[in-house]
C-alpha cells in the first residue's frame, strides 16, 4: 500500500510536468500556425489527454467491465466541468468567447444529452457509436470553420519558438501525461478495489479522476498563465471527445452493456454542462465564487455517490 501511495504521488508529478510542456507547446503552435488559442484547446490539446480515458475505456470494454468503461467517461465529463473549470476560475477568474458560449459550449452540452438518451435501453451499440462518431466529424468542423473568424487571445511579448521546439514539448508533454495518468490510475484502482468498491463506482471516481488529472494540470497550469482559451478549450474538447470519439471507436469495437451507471450520474453530467453554460453568460466569465460553487457541487455529489457504495 506504502509503494501504491507514492506510485500515486510520482504519477501527479509526471502529469504536471507534462502539462506544463504542453501548454507551452501548444501556444507556440498556435502562434506559429496564426491558429486561435481556443483551436488547439478544442482538438490537439483535448485530444492528447483524452488518450488516458480512451485506453482505459477501450482496455475495460475489451475485458468485459463496460460499466467502468462508460463511468470512466462519464465521471470524467463531470470531473471536467466542475473540478476543472471550478479550480481553473478559482485560480485566475476565466473569460470567455462569443463563439464558445454560442457554439462550442451547447455542442458539448448535446453530447451529453445524446449520451443520456442512448442509455435509456441500458447498452451502448454499434449504432450509437456510429452517431457518435458521425457527431465528431460536425464537432470537428464547427470549430475549424469557426477558429478562423475568432481573434487569437493576445500572449506576452517574446520571441516566438521554433516549430521543432514547440512540436517536442507537445510530445514530451503528452507523453508525460499518458505515463502519468497510468501510473497514477493503476494504483489508485488497486487501492480502491481493496475497499470493494464497484466496478461502476471505481469508473465514476478513481478512475476518472487519475484520467482527467491531465486535463485538469494542463488547464490550471494553462488558465495560471493567462491562457483561457486554452483552458476552456481544453475542458469542452475533452468532454465532446470523451463521449463522441471514446465511447464512439471503443463501441464500434465492442458494444457496451450499462448496468451500474444511474440516472443520477448522467443527469450530474448533464447538469454539470448545463451550469458551466449558464456561467458563461455572466459577462463571458466564470468568476471565482461560480468556480468555487462548481467544486462544492462537486465534492456534494461524491461524498453521496461514495457513501452509497460503503453502505
Amino acid at each position: 500500500m506504502i509503494l501504491n501511495i507514492i506510485l500515486i504521488v510520482v504519477g501527479v508529478a509526471i502529469v504536471l510536468w507534462g502539462a506544463d510542456r504542453l501548454t507551452d507547446g501548444a501556444v507556440a503552435l498556435a502562434e506559429r500556425m496564426k491558429m486561435s488559442q481556443m483551436l488547439i484547446g478544442l482538438t490537439i490539446v483535448a485530444l492528447g489527454t483524452s488518450m488516458p480515458e480512451f485506453f482505459v475505456s477501450l482496455t475495460s470494454a475489451l475485458k468485459g467491465t463496460t460499466d467502468m468503461a462508460v463511468g470512466n467517461v462519464v465521471g470524467s465529463n463531470i470531473f471536467n466541468a466542475m473540478v476543472i473549470v471550478g479550480c481553473a476560475a478559482v485560480v485566475m477568474p476565466m473569460t470567455i468567447l462569443n463563439t464558445t458560449v454560442r457554439k462550442d459550449i451547447p455542442f458539448a452540452l448535446l453530447a451529453s444529452v445524446v449520451l443520456m438518451l442512448l442509455c435509456i435501453d441500458g447498452s451502448i451499440s454499434r449504432l450509437d457509436s456510429a452517431l457518435f462518431v458521425a457527431l465528431l466529424g460536425i464537432f470537428f468542423y464547427i470549430s475549424i470553420k469557426g477558429s478562423r473568424s475568432e481573434p487569437t487571445q493576445e500572449a506576452e511579448a517574446k520571441t516566438p519558438q521554433p516549430v521543432w521546439k514547440a512540436l517536442l514539448f507537445v510530445v514530451l508533454g503528452l507523453a508525460g501525461l499518458v505515463v502519468g495518468s497510468n501510473v497514477f490510475v493503476d494504483n489508485a484502482a488497486s487501492l480502491a478495489s481493496l475497499l470493494g468498491m464497484s466496478e461502476a463506482v471505481i469508473g465514476l471516481t478513481i478512475v476518472a479522476g487519475g484520467t482527467s488529472l491531465p486535463e485538469l494540470a494542463t488547464s490550471i497550469v494553462a488558465a495560471k498563465k493567462g491562457n483561457s482559451d486554452i483552458a476552456i478549450g481544453n475542458v469542452l474538447g475533452s468532454n465532446v471527445m470523451n463521449i463522441l470519439f471514446i465511447l464512439g471507436i471503443t463501441g464500434l469495437i465492442s458494444p457496451m452493456q450499462i448496468n451500474g451507471i444511474t440516472w443520477v450520474d448522467l443527469s450530474m453530467m448533464g447538469i454539470s454542462m448545463l451550469l458551466l453554460w449558464l456561467f458563461s453568460f455572466t459577462k463571458y466569465r466564470i468568476e471565482r465564487w461560480e468556480g468555487l460553487l462548481l467544486v462544492i457541487l462537486f465534492a456534494g455529489y461524491m461524498s453521496w455517490l461514495i457513501a452509497g457504495a460503503m453502505a
